[in-house]
C-alpha cells in the first residue's frame, strides 16, 4: 500500500512517449502545442485606428477633411498639417497622422472638421508591433489551446498546428450484478452507471473513450477483454473487480496479460483498492467499482496522467483552499476526499459520504481533502479540488 503522495509521484515519474500530430486550427481546442509558436510578423502589422473617427495631422481643433479610409482599404493618404481623413476601426492610418479623434467628439460642416476637445499626440492609434513583435515567443511548448488561443493563432495566419496527440482511452466495467440502463431490473441487479460517469468525466476535460465494454465476473472473459482493449488503447480504465473478493479477477487478469504493477492500494478513503500498471507504453488504471470511489479516483489520479500523456502543463484539477462553513470531524484513520459543495466563498461537507453514494457528488462541485482523525472548526481552511 502506498500513500497519496507516493501514488502521485509514481504516476508522475512514468516515462512516456509523447506522440504528435498536425491538426487544423478549428480542431485544436484543448490540445497542447508540441513546439513553440513565435510571431511571424509584427502585430498589429501596421499603425491602425482604434475607433471610428478622424485621423488628424497636427494638434489643433479645426481641420480640413480630404478623404476617407475604411478597414482594408489599400489607398494611401499623406496628410499635411491641418488635414484629416474620415477613418474607421482597424483601418491603416495615413502617414504623418498625429492622433485619431472619435466621431462622438467632433462636428462636421461640409469638409470642415471641428473637435470638441483638444487631441493628444498618438491617441486612439494602435501602433505597429504594439501587441507582438516579429519573432516574439507567443506560446511555449505544452500550452493548452483555449478559444482565445485559437483566435490569436489564427490572427498570426497559422492554419495548421503541431500538437501532442491525446491518448486513446478504452473502458471496461465488470460485475455480474450490472445491467444496462433501460432494461428490466431483476432482484439483486443494479443499473451500470460507472461507464457513463467515467466517459463523461473524460469528455468534460477534453478526452474521449473509444471502446467501452461491460464484462461479467468471469476470469477468462475479463482476461480476454483486457487483452483486446490493450491492443488499441494508450490508457485502459477498468471499474470494479479490483478488490480481494472471490469474484474480483481484474488484478490476476492484468498480470496474465503482462501488465506490470506500479502500485496497488492507496492509503485513502474512498478508493483504497486502486491499481496502476503499465505494459510497455500502455497504461492501466483499475478503479474501485463503487460509483463515488471510481469517480473520485478518476479526478485525483487518472486525469493528471491523461494531461501528462497529452504533453500538457496542466496537473489535473484546480486546487484551492476555502473556509469550511461548519464544524467537522473526520474520525476515519485514512486521509479522505469528501464530497463537498462550495458556495458563497465557503465549503460545506455534504451528507452521504458512502463510497457507493453518487447523489452527494452530483449535488456538489468539489472534493474536500481532510486528513485522518482531524477536527475542523468553522472558518478553518480546507483544500478542495474543483470538479465543475
Amino acid at each position: 500500500m502506498v500513500t497519496i503522495e507516493e501514488a502521485h509521484k509514481i504516476i508522475k515519474d512514468q516515462k512516456v512517449k509523447l506522440k504528435t500530430e498536425t491538426r487544423k486550427l478549428s480542431d485544436c481546442l484543448g490540445f497542447s502545442i508540441s513546439e513553440d509558436i513565435n510571431a511571424p510578423f509584427d502585430m498589429p502589422s501596421f499603425d491602425n485606428s482604434a475607433m471610428d473617427g478622424y485621423a488628424l495631422c497636427g494638434i489643433s481643433q479645426e481641420y480640413t477633411i480630404i478623404g476617407e479610409v475604411a478597414a482594408g482599404d489599400k489607398k494611401e493618404f499623406e496628410l499635411k498639417n491641418g488635414e484629416a481623413v474620415r477613418i474607421f476601426t482597424g483601418a491603416k492610418v495615413p502617414k504623418d497622422t498625429s492622433a485619431v479623434m472619435m466621431q462622438e467628439k467632433t462636428r462636421v460642416a461640409g469638409n470642415k472638421l471641428t473637435l470638441e476637445q483638444m487631441p493628444k499626440e498618438g491617441q486612439s492609434i494602435r501602433r505597429k508591433g504594439e501587441e507582438l513583435t516579429q519573432g516574439q515567443l507567443v506560446f511555449e511548448k505544452g500550452y493548452s489551446i483555449t478559444p482565445a488561443g485559437i483566435g490569436l493563432i489564427g490572427s498570426l495566419g497559422i492554419q495548421n498546428v503541431e500538437v501532442f496527440r491525446k491518448p486513446l482511452i478504452n473502458l471496461i466495467t465488470t460485475g455480474n450484478e450490472l445491467i444496462e440502463p433501460g432494461k428490466p431490473k431483476a432482484e439483486g441487479q443494479i443499473y451500470e452507471s460507472n461507464s457513463y460517469a467515467l466517459a463523461s468525466a473524460c469528455e468534460q476535460f477534453g478526452f474521449k473513450c473509444g471502446n467501452k465494454k461491460q464484462i461479467e465476473d468471469d476470469f477468462e472473459a475479463i482476461k480476454s477483454g483486457i487483452k483486446k482493449s490493450l491492443e488499441t488503447a494508450d490508457v485502459l480504465i477498468l471499474s470494479g473487480g479490483i478488490s480481494v473478493g472471490d469474484y474480483d479477477f481484474v488484478k490476476q487478469a492484468l498480470e496474465e496479460n503482462g501488465v506490470e504493477e506500479q502500485f496497488y492500494k492507496v492509503f485513502q478513503k474512498p478508493g483504497k483498492p486502486l491499481y496502476f500498471g503499465r505494459k510497455e507504453d500502455k497504461f492501466v488504471f483499475a478503479l474501485p467499482g463503487n460509483p463515488a470511489s471510481s469517480l473520485s479516483c478518476f479526478y485525483v489520479y487518472v486525469l493528471p496522467f491523461l494531461y501528462q500523456l497529452s504533453g500538457s502543463k496542466k496537473n489535473g484539477m484546480e486546487r484551492y483552499s476555502f473556509p469550511i462553513s461548519h464544524d467537522f470531524e473526520n474520525r476515519g484513520d485514512r486521509p479522505s476526499f469528501l464530497k463537498a459543495k462550495i458556495s458563497n466563498g465557503e465549503v460545506e461537507i455534504l451528507d452521504g459520504q458512502g463510497s457507493s453514494m453518487i447523489l452527494s457528488m452530483a449535488q456538489g462541485n468539489a472534493l474536500a481533502f481532510i486528513d485522518a482523525e482531524t477536527s475542523l472548526k468553522k472558518g478553518e481552511q480546507v483544500q478542495c479540488l474543483l470538479i465543475l
